[in-house]
């Protein structure tokens, strides 16, 4: 598989600022940060037209929408954020519940001025995107959630050892324990992100050295390692706040990649909403943007409109 770049190649790692990552993309993208809801978000906007929101997922940034920015930024004006707790935005010590990063992002929209937006995410970011929907149907066109819905009941009973044939999702347990991941990760992030991405892409270098270096970059430092595995953390409560939502009327579309969490979604997300549809991303694992950034777009904008 291939291996992250060291940081410390100096030519890298100048141009891994979020500025310098927006200005690199084809388009006119820029990066941007703002004080909503007791926290700072960054976030990068490019486009014209109807808003639409892209939130990303964990061990990523906002960069993970890379390969489909410039694509959608001709037809939306697109707002890719970093979640409370990643990349350029800020980490604070509470606030990691969905329902709590939803009312960021929907502050966010607030402050630049957005009554409405359609709302994209990708595994964190997909649990986020439905929360907003659930929280804040005023807000909400349309939503699309990447590979991954809402936590649910059935997550707390998630076996501790491997079966046969499944996936093991280890770091959901290990992302559970209070200050050792920090220790153990810190500075040698890159070991954990090549780790789950040779074991949950069809194609590995679909996620290049320099994309693998901004994630590493963001993750390395003992604050970030402590704010993504808070989003872990919160799921007991997003499981209970999910108990209280109606499904939402908002029109919902999944995507599930064909060798990642398809099946699972259509198991569960037709009791999200009123209008819901699930469509398999054939021959991708779970980082679909990056795996298959030309279906993502087209399905997208065939649903967005």
């Amino acid at each position: 598989m291939p291996a992250t770049v060291p940081l410390d190649d100096a030519s890298l790692a100048a141009s891994l600022d979020d500025a310098s990552l927006a200005a690199s993309l084809d388009g006119d993208f820029t990066s941007h940060h703002a004080e909503v809801n007791g926290t700072r978000l960054h976030y990068v906007e490019g486009g014209d037209g109807t808003p639409l929101v892209l939130l990303g997922g964990w061990p990523q940034t906002w960069w993970q929408w890379n390969k489909v920015l410039p694509a959608l930024a001709a037809r939306y004006r697109v707002i890719a954020v970093d979640l409370r707790g990643m990349g350029g935005s800020a980490k604070p010590d509470t606030g990691y519940d969905k329902r709590t990063m939803a009312a960021d992002v929907h502050a966010l929209l607030v402050h630049l001025g957005l009554e409405r937006a359609h709302v994209v995410g990708h595994d964190i970011g997909a649990m986020v995107a439905y929360a907003f929907a659930a929280n804040h149907p005023e807000a909400t066109d349309r939503i699309a959630l990447l590979d991954v819905s809402h936590p649910e009941e059935a997550w707390a009973q998630m076996p501790l050892l491997p079966r046969p044939g499944l996936r093991h999702l280890w770091w959901f347990a290990f992302n559970q324990v209070p200050g050792l991941p920090e220790q153990l990760l810190a500075g040698r992030s890159h070991l954990l992100l090549d780790e789950l991405l040779a074991g949950m892409t069809t194609d590995p270098a679909a996620i290049d050295d320099r994309s693998r270096a901004v994630y590493a970059r963001a993750y390395d430092s003992p604050d970030a390692i402590r704010a993504g595995n808070a989003w872990y953390r919160a799921f007991r409560q997003d499981i209970d706040d999910l108990a209280g939502y109606s499904p939402v009327t908002a029109p919902l579309l999944a995507l599930g990649g064909e060798h990642s969490n398809y099946e699972r979604l259509v198991a569960d997300v037709p009791a999200l909403g009123t209008d819901t549809r699930v469509i398999r991303v054939d021959g991708c694992g779970h980082y679909l943007p990056e795996e298959r950034p030309e279906v993502v777009t087209a399905e997208l904008t065939r649903f967005l409109g």
